[in-house]
């Protein structure tokens, strides 16, 4: 069991280099105790003198966006979260260096203890299903079931019903709810339907037969990530435009009265319009909010919480003033990308959402995480648009990212590596050109390799060379039909897409499962190919936490789906074997239930199915 660390109340924005905004704590935030002053980095983020000054500055931005129907002028409601991605790799998986070819190929991505497909070794993430040794925990319908996966078969301990601190559920029919486990405790995060307030849950499981409820509290926020490291539990919560009672337009100089009238509401608003509060007081304190000094990134408010599950009251939080679901989690990173909130509903916390909004360049953001400390680092800026965290990545102290086209950068696709300098992130490297007229499908990293998947008519698979990060290299392509969503490294030299088999014209017909070899960058080759049935999706294309990879039976494990109404769910068993794939399809599961299909690893070999109504073993053999 690791050791774990003691968490203390720490302002959120410690001092950091350079010569900063420096400024008094303002106390009065539930679980919260006063911060000492606070430095930022440089100018690209400054602190608000007092909490006077912090209002100020949300309402001097939102004046301008505010008009006669509402915000934006037109009544546009900004929805969604997610993103996408997630990789699999065992121990020793990593792939083989080869003469004039990066000289250390390892993915940092695997299958975490706990049994979720995570992207960074060491970062677990929330997913509806967890496993600690014999123990499974999984979430149903507002309630936590535990069950014993040590016999012949599942075995249900205990079922817990989850309430919020308000005492009614807030669980039913969330699309959201999802946990993670810290030495017999569970934190389970789970967000209203309307997007409006995040419960955050803690059971102790040390007896799994009685599990108890230590605390409940609800936080007006919305949630878009849960991430766990060396025993410290952070969420990411959004607030976004606050809704207002508008006026609109009526009558003879109806647009020039409601325009009045809504940008008085707007000068109305008080700091728990804008930032997370519980029970109606703000969660994050003045000082601890830092505010962008470019006025054109997304207005709202993006912070993180940390916890530690053995005093889940204590807390601290840190904050910047924009909303963006773009965040991606090192192990001594956090990195925000304000490329403002997306458009649409997302199915799941960590699935792919709607595109995001661009002005052509990105602006960035970095904190250092140190226990439940996060101190603002450095920041920077990159042209172009970030699909989402599976697009970012950073090792050796270089950032990675992979960006799409914008109004500032020609029509293609990037690899840029970035570098902080003092309290900057500056540009060290890049490769441009990949995909021209294209858009980016997925992206696999590697310590010193970035496998880019983009798409319009064919499938372009690009291998980039990052040993030298400020010389990174284009090493080889492969075009093919179709594209994969979803990439995972198998062993040494070989690699899977999930995604879409398209015609060469570049219609879509249903899912593939694509099995390439990498052994020689400057000339990957595709292998084998098995199509499903038309008008299939491969289930790790929204969410990669239905693939599971099992490196020692050379099996994997997806999920398969067909139909919008009327939608059925299949496992696709592939088998691996001297460079192709065999393919057995298993029926598991009918209608909304099939997002929440899980296959697990478990260290005795075993493997468990979980579906909407059970938790089973899976026979790998059939």
């Amino acid at each position: 069991m690791r050791a774990r660390r003691t968490l203390t109340i720490v302002t959120s924005l410690a001092a950091a280099v350079g010569v900063g905004y420096v400024l008094g704590s303002e106390p009065g935030r539930p679980g919260a105790t006063a911060s000492p002053p606070i430095a930022l980095a440089n100018a690209d983020l400054g602190a608000a003198g007092s909490c006077e000054d912090l209002l100020a500055s949300y309402v001097d931005r939102a004046l301008d966006l505010v008009g006669p129907y509402g915000w934006g002028g037109g009544g546009w409601v900004e929805l969604g979260l997610g993103s996408e991605g997630g990789s699999d790799a065992g121990a020793g998986d990593a792939m083989a260096a080869e003469s004039a070819q990066p000289g250390v190929r390892t993915s940092r991505s695997t299958s975490n203890e706990s049994g979720t497909n995570v992207q960074e070794v060491g970062v677990d993430e929330s997913d509806v299903v967890k496993v600690a040794g014999s123990l499974l925990v999984r979430l149903r319908d507002g309630e936590l079931l535990a069950y014993d996966v040590a016999g012949d078969e599942p075995r249900l301990l205990s079922s817990t019903p989850l309430d919020d601190a308000r005492g009614s559920s807030a669980w039913v029919g969330d699309p959201g709810g999802e946990l993670v486990l810290v030495d017999g405790r569970a934190v389970v995060v789970g967000t209203a339907q309307d997007g409006t307030s995040t419960t955050i849950t803690t059971v102790d499981l040390s007896d799994p037969t009685a599990p108890s409820v230590v605390d409940a509290t609800t936080i007006g926020a919305r949630a878009s990530a849960v991430r766990l490291h060396d025993d410290v539990v952070r969420v990411v919560l959004h607030n976004g435009l606050p809704e207002l009672d508008f006026s609109f337009p009526d009558g003879a100089f109806g647009q020039l009265r409601a325009g009045l009238r809504n940008r008085s509401l707007v000068r109305d608003t008080t700091l728990a319009d804008w930032l997370p509060t519980v029970e109606g007081e703000p969660l994050v304190d003045c000082a601890d909010v830092a505010v962008p000094s470019d006025e054109e990134i997304a207005l709202g408010t993006t912070t993180v919480l940390a916890l530690d599950p053995a005093d889940p009251t204590a807390r601290t939080t840190t904050a910047v003033a924009t909303d963006s679901d773009v965040s991606y989690f090192s192990t001594d990173r956090f990195y925000l990308a304000a490329a403002g909130p997306r458009w649409g509903w997302g199915e799941c916390m960590d699935c792919r959402g709607g595109p995001t909004t661009s002005s052509g360049t990105t602006p960035l953001f970095a904190w250092a995480l140190d226990g439940a400390s996060a101190t603002y680092v450095a920041s920077g800026e990159v042209a172009g648009t970030i699909a989402d965290r599976w697009s970012m990545d950073a090792v050796g102290g270089s950032l990675r990212i992979a960006v799409g086209p914008s109004s500032e950068t020609g029509d293609f696709n990037s690899v840029v590596t970035l570098r902080e300098d003092g309290s900057e992130l500056v540009e060290d490297g890049r490769v441009d050109g990949l995909g021209v007229g294209e858009e980016i499908k997925s992206v696999r990293w590697f310590d010193d390799l970035a496998i880019v998947v983009t798409f319009r008519q064919v499938d372009p698979l690009y291998a980039v060379d990052l040993s030298e990060p400020s010389a990174p290299v284009l090493l080889g392509e492969l075009k093919i039909p179709g594209f994969s969503e979803y990439l995972h490294p198998l062993g040494e030299q070989r690699l899977i897409g999930m995604g879409q088999d398209a015609s060469p014209d570049g219609v879509v017909r249903g899912a593939q499962a694509a099995l390439f070899d990498v052994s020689d960058l400057t000339d990957p080759r595709q292998l084998d190919v098995v199509r499903y049935a038309p008008g299939t999706h491969s289930g790790a294309a929204a969410d990669p936490r239905q693939f599971t990879w099992l490196p020692e039976q050379r099996v994997a494990l997806t999920v398969v789906t067909r139909g919008w109404t009327g939608t059925t769910g299949w496992v696709s068993v592939l088998s691996l074997d001297d460079g192709s794939m065999r393919n057995r399809m298993v029926e598991v599961e009918h209608g909304s239930a099939v997002a929440d299909v899980r296959l697990v690893p478990l260290a005795s070999g075993e493997v468990v199915l979980v579906t909407g109504d059970d938790v089973s073993f899976f026979s790998i053999a059939g």
